[in-house]
């Protein structure tokens, strides 16, 4: 990945956009490829829509890279998408780095390998200190899960002592979340045509808009991103007010 380019003129982008990245398997169908030759290309919409973010002005970008559901599909299938992991992480940490991007990784890590766990920390630890943009990448994740973990610490806080139910508030569930620290995201982009949320960052969008392309994840750039945001511009976001 070359240098990220400016951020560009115009109205203030989303400053945190989050994509459920959809499409991969039905885009290599429709060329009669295999399905591990739409995640290498949707490897490079990654690419492709972190530069985009980018050149925009976001600061947070989340991309859901695999669900906790996705450990079902066909073990051939997964081998693939590790081994691009993999092989992502070891290619562009360091372009990530030179950049001023920071890498964070939520989901649940002790169902990926050993050298997947490591190379994920290392990478987080180099990237720690950069802000131009926040790259956050959901692997192994699924929302649910992580609401009931919160509850869970959160319930054994209670009685054992340390909290009271009366301090139990929106703020204090928020920074249980994986995602503490993070803004909600105030765009979620779904490629593919799909119209669900498919248990991600379900606490994290209760207000965000929403924003569903039929365009299959591989094929998606910077126009479509442009689209969505575009889209974005065009709505009132009231949070329950009357604006």
């Amino acid at each position: 990945m070359t240098a990220l380019p400016s951020e560009a003129a115009g109205p203030p982008p989303p400053s945190h956009i989050a994509i459920i990245m959809d499409g991969n398997g039905r885009w290599a169908a429709a060329r009669g490829l295999p399905r591990a030759a739409g995640h290498r290309e949707g490897a490079e919409a990654v690419r492709r829509t972190l530069r985009a973010a980018a050149k925009l002005g976001v600061r947070y970008l989340t991309l859901y890279g695999f669900s906790s559901e996705n450990w079902k599909r066909p073990p051939a299938e997964v081998d693939d998408l590790m081994g691009l992991l993999r092989l992502y992480l070891r290619r562009e940490i360091a372009e990530l780095h030179s950049n001023g991007v920071r890498l964070l990784v939520i989901g649940d890590r002790t169902r990926l390998a050993p050298d997947i766990v490591s190379t994920i920390s290392e990478a987080e630890e180099q990237t720690r200190n950069n802000t131009r943009l926040t790259l956050i990448v959901a692997l192994s994740y699924g929302s649910r899960a992580e609401i009931a973990a919160a509850a869970a610490g959160i319930a054994r806080d209670v009685a054992e002592g340390r909290l009271s139910p009366g301090d139990v508030d929106e703020t204090l569930f928020g920074s249980r979340l994986l995602t503490v620290d993070i803004p909600d995201p105030d765009l979620l982009i779904r490629t593919s045509g799909e119209q669900r949320v498919s248990n991600f960052l379900l606490w994290q969008i209760a207000y965000s808009e929403l924003v569903f392309t039929g365009t299959l994840w591989p094929d998606f750039d910077e126009a479509e991103l442009v689209r969505a945001v575009d889209e974005y511009h065009g709505r009132e976001r009231r949070y329950g007010s009357i604006g």
